[in-house]
């Protein structure tokens, strides 16, 4: 495969409209590198597979993650899972994490990648954070600080180098949460740095229930043990189970008119419904 400077990797599951605009969002911005983009389809019904098959620019990675085979339930693979068959197959020395209802703001694959080889000449970096945002739920931008106080990636580029060293995502002890911040926590283990900058946002479309339900939550808290315990040793050390960092930026474009319409005035709505159930300050 010809290797591409940046490898942009994206899980899917039944949100056309979304990735839809999410791809058209790293089409539009401006990298001037090569890259490629890399889906992995959870099975989605909605048309998704459809689309993806006809964008001659996309390597699409479909598995069937739901549903029954010869009359057995398919075994649910985690979000780890899904995700290291994406980070596995990038060619790119760099290796973008977002997800499917996103939006990249103006230049931010270049400025990630600028950042963080201005800053490798001083140190060994292994990835940069993107700040971003539950919209519209949060006005502010924000990145998280894990067990330790150091850095998360929730979305934003890693080295190939440091996901290789790291042996990728563990898979098996999360199930969807907390594996994020379980791989940047191995990554700075082997010395690597995760590195921000305000240059580097992204908006994120919050359209979940207000309130887990309760399979979620249960799910929640059986990924958030087995992080606690596979990082107990850094806990009790630095007695710090992290923090999120807030900051205000302005996105002179208003990416978020881009989302697709009908999910502005939904999403409007559900920050309406979450004020007033005082999950949120209305500020």
């Amino acid at each position: 495969m010809e290797k591409s400077a940046i490898s942009i990797i994206l899980g899917s599951y039944n949100r056309k409209r979304f990735l839809k605009a999410t791809i058209e969002s790293i089409r539009n911005n401006n990298i001037k590198r090569d890259y490629e983009i890399i889906v992995i389809d959870g099975g989605s019904s909605d048309g998704s597979i459809k689309y993806l098959n006809k964008q001659k620019d996309i390597i699409t990675i479909l598995q069937n993650n739901h549903g029954s085979w010869n009359g057995k339930a398919v075994a649910r693979k985690s979000w780890g899972y899904f995700m290291n068959l994406g980070f596995r197959s990038a060619s790119g020395k760099y290796v973008c994490m977002i997800s499917d209802d996103c939006l990249l703001t103006e230049n931010v694959i270049e400025n990630g990648i600028s950042e963080i080889e201005k800053r490798q000449s001083i140190n060994k970096i292994g990835g940069i954070a993107f700040y971003f945002r539950d919209w519209p739920i949060e006005k502010e931008y924000k990145i998280h600080y894990t067990y330790g106080d150091y850095l998360a990636i929730n979305h934003g580029i890693y080295t190939k180098e440091a996901l290789e060293t790291v042996g990728y995502i563990n898979d098996k002890d999360y199930q969807f949460y907390c594996a994020d911040g379980d791989l940047s926590l191995k990554i700075w283990m082997k010395k690597y740095e995760i590195i921000e900058s305000e240059k580097c946002f992204v908006e994120h479309h919050a359209h979940a229930p207000s309130r887990m339900s309760h399979s979620s939550k249960k799910q929640y808290q059986k990924d958030l043990k087995n992080s606690r315990l596979n990082w107990a040793k850094l806990i009790e050390q630095t007695n710090k189970l992290g923090e999120w960092k807030y900051v205000s930026i302005i996105d002179k474009n208003n990416t978020v008119s881009q989302f697709p319409m009908g999910s502005i005035k939904a999403g409007l709505i559900y920050r309406l419904r979450i004020i007033k159930q005082k999950l949120i300050p209305s500020k």
